[in-house]
């Protein structure tokens, strides 16, 4: 079984860890500091002493003997002891007689003779403890004819030092603890707000995208917040995305399935109807008319799908050539008249005749028959008016219709595949906007043009597309 070592204590052991480590050192180094401090100033005290007793041996006095005696009891009620030395390093004077043994190196004793102050500590068995010792050599004409040591044990020093090593220890221990407590409210302050980001984590993996963690920009578990909420979103905005995909994609095989049937079913029953005699000979001449129509229905149909999804998928190439409006739309009444006078329509067309479009000629064409074949469907008796102007910078192109005009909700519906208008309010059989808009859509954006629809019940449609020159 592999054990888990909670966030909680890593942050807790690293921080603490490092907090006594750094007060390790520190209080090393505060120690060592104070200690070379003191001795510093004990060695800078015997020098002082040092400089007034050899200058004073330097005058010559009658009383230059007793010096020795009078300094040494002085300096002996500050528990430091006097001793001198001659030229070959032998005592020559000591209080009582007694004097440690001072073993010199080579380089201390050349250092002497330079005429050089030399401070040691030492360990003499006469005091029982480390001492500080100042050896100070007496020249004369730059010779060496003797000196001095003056020796002050160190115990107050090192007292001093204990005692301030336990308030050292003391502050130590206090600002550790105050310490390990900022740590461990700021360790669990960080835990509480990754165990946040984990449960948001958790949700968002059983597919629930409505989560916000809270966030900020004051550390970069902050930026860390933000950024799984940016992804939050974007997941979000994925699933509606793959659902809206999805449920097209049901409508669409739903839509397809219907269209393809109605023709089907009609093309199914005349030839059984045939094949039974079911059909008097008569009427055999109108239902292969109506086998023919339904069959070039279901070619347009397909071909529309297959021309939809290859411009949906940028598959064609556009071509843009400069041409006279007023062409084109003669072009469009020719080809619709006798389809729109079937119904009792008329079809106008106004263009100023300098006004120009540049646009793919067969696209554009494919754009004007699709919408004035949606008028001529849905209009009966009236006009279908193709209205034409262009600037520097634009060509706009109007077709408006007098039939029956649509509600808002279906001005949102008919740029989708296989809408069907309301039956009840049109006289065509199939009631349909089918492919012809939504490829009439694609192709104005390709074209880098805009396309508008308004209508009104009852008030006919107009249709206003927006092309750059």
């Amino acid at each position: 079984m592999k054990v888990k070592f909670r966030y909680l204590y890593q942050l807790l052991l690293s921080h603490t860890t490092v907090l006594i480590i750094a007060f390790l050192i520190l209080g090393t180094l505060f120690s060592h500091y104070v200690e070379n401090l003191v001795y510093e100033n004990k060695v800078e005290e015997l020098s002082s002493y040092g400089d007034k007793i050899l200058s004073d041996l330097e005058r010559p006095s009658p009383r230059r003997p007793l010096y020795l005696e009078e300094y040494s009891n002085l300096l002996q009620a500050r528990d430091i002891d006097l001793i001198t030395f001659n030229r070959k390093g032998e005592v020559s004077y000591s209080r009582g007689g007694v004097y440690p043994q001072i073993e010199l190196s080579k380089e201390e004793w050349n250092k002497i003779e330079r005429g050089e102050t030399v401070p040691l500590k030492k360990d003499f068995g006469r005091f029982n403890q480390a001492v500080s010792l100042v050896i100070m050599p007496r020249v004369i004409n730059d010779q060496l004819v003797g000196g001095l040591i003056l020796i002050s044990p160190i115990s107050g020093t090192r007292e001093m030092l204990t005692e301030i090593n336990q308030y050292l220890l003391y502050i130590v221990l206090l600002a550790l603890a105050i310490s390990v407590l900022i740590s461990l409210l700021l360790s669990k302050l960080h835990v509480k707000r990754i165990q946040r980001m984990r449960e948001a984590t958790s949700r968002v993996s059983s597919g629930n995208y409505d989560v916000h963690v809270p966030s900020s920009n004051f550390d970069e578990i902050g930026d860390l917040a933000a950024d799984f909420n940016e992804m939050v979103t974007k997941l979000k905005l994925s699933k509606e995305e793959i659902d809206a995909l999805e449920n097209r994609r049901r409508q669409f095989m739903a839509d397809v399935s219907h269209e393809l049937r109605t023709p089907l079913t009609t093309i199914r029953g005349v030839i059984e109807g045939i094949r039974n005699d079911m059909i008097p000979e008569e009427q055999k001449e109108k239902s292969f008319g109506l086998v023919s129509q339904e069959t070039m229905r279901l070619i347009r149909l397909v071909n529309e799908n297959l021309d939809y999804e290859k411009i949906r998928s940028n598959q064609i190439t556009i071509t843009k050539v400069t041409v006279q409006l007023l062409d084109v739309f003669e072009v469009i009444k020719d080809q619709l008249d006798f389809q729109a006078e079937e119904k009792g329509n008329e079809i106008r067309i106004h263009a100023d005749p300098n006004a120009k479009v540049h646009a793919d000629y067969d696209r554009l064409i494919q754009i004007l028959i699709n919408i004035t074949k949606n008028s001529i469907q849905f209009t009966n008796g009236g006009t279908i008016t193709l209205n034409g102007s262009s600037s520097d910078q634009e060509t706009m192109i109007e077709i408006h219709d007098t039939g029956i005009g649509m509600n808002p909700a279906e001005i949102k519906s008919i740029w989708r595949r296989f809408y069907k208008a309301d039956l009840s309010r049109t006289n065509n059989p199939y009631g349909e906007f089918g492919l012809g808009l939504s490829i009439v859509k694609q192709l104005v954006l390709m074209h880098e043009g805009t396309i508008d629809v308004f209508s009104e019940k009852g008030n006919g449609t107009r249709f206003l597309i927006r092309l750059p020159l």
